[in-house]
């Protein structure tokens, strides 16, 4: 199987991105609800049973210096967490920077009227799939 999942874990949200190895290609499908430092593993099960994915990759939000910092232990505790629930590898990507490619990505869709405000709210999801195109392109 080609699908892979990849992931933008924020303190609210995780964006969520769903990719293929043969296209080398991503794109947004969803956000997710985190509280209490927690996912909202149903709707992680149903993403999941829906793409049928082979493997996760997940941002590791790391400083402008490539260090690690309080949002890296949220971001690695959750890739643990996948790999232990679905007993599939997971891999983690330096997602510096992807937040402001997504925001361009976005702004440039909305100037060429593929995109409205309210579509903004898909921002995390976009921001998953520039971590899961590094990957991708990585791993080609």
């Amino acid at each position: 199987m080609s699908c892979v999942l990849g992931f933008d874990v924020g303190s609210k949200l995780i964006g969520v991105a769903v990719g293929n190895r043969v296209t080398v290609s991503a794109r947004a499908i969803a956000t997710i609800a985190m509280r209490d430092d927690a996912p909202d593993w149903a709707a992680l099960d149903a993403l999941r049973s829906e793409w049928l994915p082979d493997s996760f990759v997940v941002g590791l939000p790391l400083t402008l210096d490539g260090e690690e910092q309080a949002a890296s232990k949220r971001a690695r505790r959750f890739a643990e967490r996948l790999r232990e629930r679905y007993r599939m590898p997971v891999s983690m990507v330096d997602e510096r920077h992807s937040s402001l490619e997504a925001a361009e990505r976005f702004a440039h869709a909305r100037a060429a009227g593929l995109k409205r405000r309210r579509d903004a709210v898909q921002l995390d999801a976009e921001a998953a799939a520039v971590i899961l195109e590094r990957w991708l392109h990585e791993a080609a």
